[in-house]
């Protein structure tokens, strides 16, 4: 019974994100971006129940991929579509090749997602760290765009509604994926600087950003956070 509970609720982090890709079809992109943040805190708590509970297992690795594939996977390339249609639809001048055939290549996100997922399953370099964007803060940033435009308090609908740069966001993020870029995860043994110090940098400048900018920062700190990895990370790791 106790290791049924962590796959309970991977199972839960699926449900969530075949719910959101239901509502994103259907416009509804904020909602969706909400959902995003849900099935995230569940793909978090699976594994940390799990290690409370030392109730490891095989079903629950493959569970668990499965589950990140549908919610960090398909989700933020359907997004990413219906964002490539929602700006083709804002330009009274959109040509049918914005319009139509366009937004079919923010499914590129979707196969890139099981390139890395499944480059995670079998690479062992992966138990400390990361190579390429997890396909959680890859979600996550796509998601934040429909909820930056919701609110839009810094005027930034005209940049993000421009089909061509959500088709050239879609390159650079599917490439990040499966980049061989070795990306800290946040994971801490201790609470000491030395050991640490990439990551309460990484903290005590995404947190202010959030009060400061709210949505708006999410974009900028997963940026901050593949720039710190890069040039930040091999020196204090």
């Amino acid at each position: 019974m106790k290791k049924s509970i962590p796959n309970f609720i991977t199972c839960l982090n699926l449900f969530t994100g075949s719910v959101a890709i239901l509502i994103a079809y259907q416009g509804s992109l904020e909602f969706a971006a909400y959902l995003v943040g849900v099935a995230a805190a569940f793909d978090f708590l699976d594994g940390l129940v799990a290690r409370l509970l030392h109730a490891y297992s095989e079903i629950g690795k493959q569970l668990d991929s499965l589950a990140d594939m549908v919610s960090f996977g398909v989700l933020p390339g359907v997004i990413m579509y219906k964002l490539m249609q929602k700006s083709a639809m804002a330009d009274p001048d959109t040509t049918l090749l914005q319009a139509e055939i366009i937004p079919f290549a923010a499914f590129i996100i979707i196969i890139f997602s099981a390139l890395r997922l499944a480059k995670f399953n079998i690479d062992t370099r992966q138990t400390s760290s990361f190579i390429g964007l997890p396909t959680p803060a890859n979600t996550i940033f796509i998601a934040s765009l429909p909820l930056i435009l919701a609110a839009d308090t810094f005027n930034l609908s005209g940049y993000i509604l421009n089909v061509y740069g959500l088709l050239a966001l879609s390159v650079v993020l599917s490439y990040l994926l499966v980049a061989e870029i070795p990306l800290f995860a946040l994971k801490f043994k201790n609470l000491t600087w030395n050991d640490n110090a990439v990551r309460f940098i990484f903290l005590l400048t995404a947190i202010p950003l959030l009060f400061i900018f709210k949505f708006a920062a999410i974009p900028v700190i997963i940026v901050l956070y593949v720039l710190l990895s890069v040039f930040a990370y091999p020196k204090f790791k």
